[in-house]
């Protein structure tokens, strides 16, 4: 609905009511505008449609990937959408991730967590809510300055302007974006799954994340002591979640299914099979077995028949099962398939390293039985992306026969390195890893996990050494106001990103002349106006 439109039904709803004169028409239509998602269900709708969209762009067209960065606060994430906005004029195809490991590790009552679901469930819905306030803000915001500039233009005649400026309003871009959400393993059996689906939904989210290990052993995905589920146990979690998107009418919500199996050697079950070849069956069939006879059966044992066999599993002391080493990849494939003929839209496959190769192969063996098959994809701070890539091209120029012998292939992370032809090469790996593993290895969204974890602790040391070192004041205002003004960085003004100028705006509609506004010639603010 257009600006005028909106005004004219503002005024529809006020014409004739006793007593509302003094209510404005134009007022009421600014706030709407500024509130255009009541409810979080409203949000959902909306990036769900969103997401179908880039994912059908992208089927025809992998050039056309998606991408994110985790956040584990609502600021952050506002201000990384406005400074998408600012930078490239849209936020098109640029997503929110929401990670369960930063919200293990800094959002806990409990404190810093491992990711290990053992933090609040509550505050990953929390966090959700939390992210599109701050986003929902930010419209405010930007809208309110407009709404300003539209009251000048008038003010000073200047009708063209005006009309430039009505435009922009009417063809406002929302900073809202699609979040992916982790839902880890589902904080417990399926109904606790579904359970935490909705209040997640509920709070906005339109793509839902889940893995396939055992929930109350569950671990980061690089770390050691992954143990997976039975894929049907994992298919009952999955259709948990669909039908909560359904029940709340979100009936495009999008589910992410992801795989820990490759490096994941455990499980804490042997699944039931009804006939030979069955979806049981092939996962048991990658257990590390024994073969026996009757006579060799001991007190406690479990056995399994196979192809008249009789086969002892390898179970643990911690009375876990353990896989054939070396069957990793034939279980992410087999994961993946079983998902998504089963009501999964996108796959999320957890790897070791950052290596095209490695996914394509997976994902070939995916498309020759699901041709769309595309993947979500972790862009991992906990990879070192410098040696990978470096080792990566190391090899590959060994390989082509090229003199490696320059470089200490167990050394390249080192500095000494750093002006090389081959960190040159390996730097342009990385720079193009997403455009060129979105081509080759059909990764439609590529995210990093826990990037502002990073560079909060990066940021905050860099001003510490400054600020309570030798520079003082100098090591705050030289490394960040300075920086902010020149680069625009749109909290410089920090009054009016916590909203002043919205509350100001607010009292003259409330009160009129009467209004005491926080804005006036003497804010502080104003030393920032040029």
């Amino acid at each position: 609905m257009s600006y005028q439109s909106e005004v004219g039904a503002a005024a529809a709803a006020i014409t004739g009511k006793p007593g509302w004169e003094s209510i404005s028409a134009e007022s009421v239509a600014r706030m709407r505008l500024q509130n255009r998602f009541k409810t979080g269900l409203d949000i959902a709708k909306y990036t769900a449609a969103i997401m179908r969209r880039d994912m059908a762009a992208y089927d025809a067209d992998p050039g056309q990937y998606t991408q994110s960065l985790g956040c584990w606060h609502g600021f952050i994430g506002q201000q990384k959408l406005i400074s998408i906005k600012k930078h490239f004029g849209t936020t098109d195809k640029r997503y929110l991730y929401l990670s369960g490991w930063m919200v293990a590790a800094l959002r806990s009552e409990f404190g810093p967590l491992p990711d290990q679901s053992m933090h609040e469930k509550t505050s990953v819905p929390a966090l959700i809510e939390e992210l599109y306030t701050f986003l929902r803000q930010a419209d405010a915001r930007e809208l309110g300055g407009l709404f300003r500039d539209l009251d000048a233009a008038r003010a000073a005649g200047d009708a063209v302007k005006a009309q430039s400026i009505q435009n922009q309003i009417d063809n406002f871009q929302t900073h809202v974006v699609p979040i992916i959400a982790d839902i880890d393993a589902g904080f417990g059996n399926a109904e606790a799954t579904y359970l935490l689906a909705k209040k997640m939904i509920e709070a906005g989210a339109c793509a839902l994340q889940i893995e396939n290990q055992v929930s109350d052993e569950k671990q980061c995905g690089h770390q050691d002591g992954k143990v997976t589920v039975p894929h049907e146990d994992f298919l009952a979690k999955i259709r948990a979640i669909r039908y909560a998107f359904l029940e709340l009418g979100v009936e495009d919500g999008i589910i992410v299914a992801r795989t820990d199996s490759l490096g994941a050697g455990l499980t804490k079950q042997i699944a039931f099979s009804r006939e030979p070849g069955d979806i049981g069956d092939q996962y048991n069939s990658y257990l590390d077995c024994d073969e026996i006879d009757v006579s060799q059966v001991g007190n406690g044992d479990v056995v399994i028949s196979r192809n008249g066999k009789l086969l002892r599993p390898k179970r643990l002391p911690s009375n876990l099962f353990q896989f054939r080493a070396g069957s990793g990849e034939d279980r992410v494939v087999l994961d993946c398939i079983n998902s998504l003929q089963n009501g999964a839209d996108l796959l999320w496959i957890e790897t070791e390293k950052p290596h095209i190769g490695q996914i394509a192969g997976m994902v070939d063996r995916i498309r020759a039985v699901i041709p769309n098959a595309k993947l979500v994809y972790n862009n991992s701070p906990s990879f070192n992306w410098t040696l990978n890539f470096r080792q990566q091209v190391f090899d590959a120029w060994a390989r082509d026969g090229r003199d490696v012998s320059a470089y200490d292939r167990a050394r390249l992370m080192s500095v000494d390195y750093d002006g090389s032809e081959l960190a040159a090469e390996a730097d342009e790996r990385i720079r193009t890893f997403q455009r060129d593993a979105a081509a080759r290895a059909g990764i439609f969204h590529h995210l990093i996990t826990l990037p502002t974890y990073h560079t909060a602790a990066l940021s905050t040391d860099n001003l510490a050494k400054e600020y309570f070192g030798s520079q003082g004041m100098l090591g705050y205002v030289k490394n960040v106001q300075r920086a902010e003004i020149r680069q625009g960085i749109a909290c410089v003004k920090h009054q009016n990103m916590s909203g002043s100028d919205i509350g100001d705006d607010h009292k003259e509609y409330f009160a009129g002349e009467a209004a005491l506004k926080a804005g006036g010639v003497h804010n502080t603010m104003n030393q920032f106006a040029a």
